[in-house]
């Protein structure tokens, strides 16, 4: 039971941090029905970036408390990951919005493939220790262990998925954009800015790209240049779990993965008798991925069938 408890909490962490990125991918799927494959390289980017100023104020000396350097690394990363996103809507994929469906789709692979390697070039090929700053304090539940950073990164993905779902659902932005994912047409002759509205949701997924970055950072202790491609994948698994497109269905998806992908590590070996261990974990991901499209294509929560007519 013991070990039970400690897998949950684990996948629930990590769940929370899949969960953040499959909001990304969500969102400009709602919205263009494109699968922006670069989305992981945006998290790798905040990951990095934040890195390397939490790298810089502990290594001066300065007498800040650690949770601030580490928040001043999340303020850095999220506007650098906002203007990338950015950047990458309107240099990449605006001109070829009309395009075959193929062409943005090799495109953003291109993009991901592009921010590897200027990742590679800035920051090498090492991995990256994160400094450590933060003191953790452990405490025991009915024989599990939760840490305050495992707390602080599951709250911390629960209330941007919560402001998230308010700006969607609440705000004049999000009806825009809810308009936007209906029809465009309709919407721009409503008034909406089509380009204006993408180029938000581009830039608001990067930014929860980017404080995803933070957390698995700060709960490995490390970054790498390659460190977004598998878990882009993983969260693009979870969108799909849940059912691509539907907020509520990533945020779900996001959760169920991380849970199950920490159950079958920590139960496999038992199962197999030895044979396949902890490492094999990233296996479940795609092999609940297979399922998902096998059996119930639109996933979890399914998908809104809309007329873009």
């Amino acid at each position: 039971m013991d070990i039970f408890l400690q897998q949950v909490i684990n996948g629930l962490v990590l769940g929370s941090v899949y969960a953040l990125v499959a909001l990304g991918y969500t969102m400009v799927y709602g919205i263009l029905e494109l699968i922006n494959f670069a989305h992981g390289e945006i998290t790798m980017v905040g990951a990095m970036v934040s890195l390397a100023v939490v790298s810089a104020l502990a290594g001066s000396g300065v007498d800040m408390p650690g949770v601030m350097i580490v928040l001043t690394g999340v303020l850095t990363a999220i506007p650098v990951c906002m203007g990338l996103g950015y950047s990458i809507e309107r240099v990449a994929y605006r001109p070829l919005r009309h395009a075959p469906r193929l062409a943005p789709l090799i495109t953003a692979i291109g993009i991901s493939i592009v921010l590897q390697n200027a990742a590679m070039l800035i920051w090498g090929r090492q991995y990256i220790p994160f400094p450590p700053v933060l003191q953790i304090t452990r405490y025991d539940i009915g024989g599990a262990t939760i840490t305050n950073l495992q707390i602080a990164i599951i709250v911390l993905s629960a209330c941007a998925m919560i402001g998230l779902v308010f700006l969607v659902n609440k705000t004049r932005l999000g009806r825009a954009m809810r308009a936007t994912a209906q029809s465009p047409q309709v919407a721009g002759l409503m008034g909406v800015n089509i380009n204006s509205i993408i180029s938000a949701t581009f830039v608001i997924g990067s930014g929860l790209a980017a404080i995803a970055g933070v957390m698995v950072s700060a709960y490995y202790g490390l970054a790498h240049y390659y460190m977004g491609f598998m878990l882009g994948l993983k969260a693009f698994s979870a969108a799909v779990l849940g059912g691509i497109g539907n907020l509520t269905g990533a945020m779900l998806g996001g959760l169920l993965l991380g849970v199950i992908e920490s159950l079958g590590a920590g139960y496999i070996g038992d199962l197999t008798g030895g044979f396949l261990g902890s490492h094999y974990q990233d296996v479940f991901a795609f092999f609940v991925l297979i399922l998902v499209l096998v059996f119930r294509p639109s996933g979890l929560l399914g998908e809104r069938v809309v007329d873009r007519a």
